[in-house]
């Protein structure tokens, strides 16, 4: 029990104490997590799970919609708010359809903007 309350101060202060940029990757490793289980969850039949788990990854990219300003980042970040857009629109069918299909074509993009931010932390890190 003891190292359970560890590893719960450990990821409070993780998160308490990451910048901007790793909450940020954070997220969207969940967004990755959540997508999976989703896509799993249909699969295994089990639709409240489904259900769950695709509202946590649609949650994810309202928040990053939300937190976007696109005032300030431009044509990139209105190309970024279309992507947001689509995947929300597509999670949302997945999920009334439990379309285990739709999940396939999701999940890599979410993957890919996971991996995007992942690079641009990278450098902007080595360019500061």
């Amino acid at each position: 029990m003891q190292g359970n309350n560890a590893y719960n101060v450990y990821k409070n202060n993780s998160v308490n104490f990451a910048s901007k940029e790793q909450l940020l990757l954070m997220l969207l490793d969940g967004a990755v997590k959540f997508s999976k289980m989703g896509r799993q969850a249909i699969e295994d039949k089990d639709i409240k799970k489904a259900h769950e788990n695709i509202i946590k990854t649609q949650n994810i990219f309202y928040e990053l919609i939300n937190s976007l300003d696109v005032s300030k980042g431009g044509q990139w970040a209105e190309s970024l708010l279309k992507v947001y857009e689509f995947i929300v629109d597509r999670l949302v069918v997945a999920n009334m359809k439990k379309d285990i299909n739709i999940m396939d074509e999701i999940i890599p993009l979410i993957e890919d903007v996971r991996n995007t931010w992942e690079e641009a932390y990278k450098i902007s890190k080595t360019n500061s």
